[in-house]
């Protein structure tokens, strides 16, 4: 028989989350504060527990998809955790997972935080992976069947890396989606449709500057190498121009001034000759 499975929480990741345990034969029970949430889940065999406490109970391995940590520390403290491993797939920041682990912990049971890197309609699926971090041992027992949500990464013992590792690639994604939606408001001043101008030309741009990351990654490793392309001076120099134009054609430059405010500050230090990895450090150093 696979491991039971308990899911507590059931939006629209837990009850993806819940569906596909049950899609992989795990018996599972569900549990969340307004009852009778995602009823299709009892016509796929799911067993609804009527308190957080009965649902914990039933099964060994128990994951939390609750809304915020706020809810999850109110669901779990007081409740018998013993012997169980919790793991926590809750959006939080590594803060947050390192003080729940704590609590988990000195409930007696062993804790994993993970980071979902998938909406929901992905899980279960190939393209979706799970960060997770805390006791290793817990993840080595129940790596077989997390991996029915989705490819699992085990990225170390410290409770507070899985949350970073999520929250580090959102906000690259976030930083990539604001640029391209600067962009896509520069071009619509003109008229210019949206959609054949990104698919010829946004993303194929946007795809082939990505492959500029692995060596912006080699040098905050290894150190500065000798810059190839256009260094931080000449970028700082030419950067007024992203500005003005915004400016002039009635676009908000509120996505673009910190950049330009950070390559003036680096060439002001002094690293005017780095290439775009120097700001990475420049942001690591405290203000003043």
């Amino acid at each position: 028989m696979k491991t039971p499975v308990t899911v507590l929480g059931l939006g629209a990741m837990g009850t993806a989350l819940a569906r596909t345990f049950l899609a992989a034969g795990h018996p599972t029970t569900v549990w969340n504060r307004t009852p009778g949430r995602s009823p299709e889940l009892d016509t796929l065999g799911a067993d609804r527990a009527a308190t957080a406490a009965e649902a914990i109970a039933a099964s060994p391995l128990v994951v939390v998809c609750l809304l915020v940590d706020d809810t999850v520390r109110s669901t779990l403290d007081g409740l018998d955790l013993a012997g169980k491993t919790v793991v926590n797939l809750t959006n939080s920041t590594p803060d947050q997972a390192r003080a729940t682990a704590e609590r988990v912990t000195a409930a007696g049971a062993q804790y994993l935080d993970g980071g979902i890197m998938a909406v929901p309609a992905m899980i279960g699926g190939p393209a979706a992976f799970i960060f997770y971090s805390g006791v290793e041992e817990a993840f080595e027992k129940h790596s077989g069947d997390l991996s029915v949500l989705a490819k699992p990464a085990y990225v170390g013992a410290d409770a507070g890396l899985a949350a970073l590792y999520d929250i580090a690639l959102l906000s690259g994604m976030y930083g990539m989606f604001g640029g391209a939606q600067h962009a896509l408001a520069l071009i619509s001043t003109e008229q210019v449709p949206a959609t054949s101008f990104t698919e010829q030309f946004l993303v194929p741009w946007l795809t082939a500057m990505l492959t500029s990351l692995p060596s912006m990654a080699r040098e905050l490793d290894n150190g500065p190498a000798d810059t190839a392309g256009s260094n931080l001076a000449m970028q700082a120099a030419a950067y007024d121009n992203l500005v003005t134009t915004a400016q002039a054609q009635g676009v908000d430059p509120r996505l673009l001034a910190p950049m330009g405010e950070l390559l003036r500050e680096a060439v002001a230090a002094g690293h005017g000759d780095r290439d775009l990895s120097g700001l990475v450090d420049l942001l690591k150093t405290p203000a003043g």
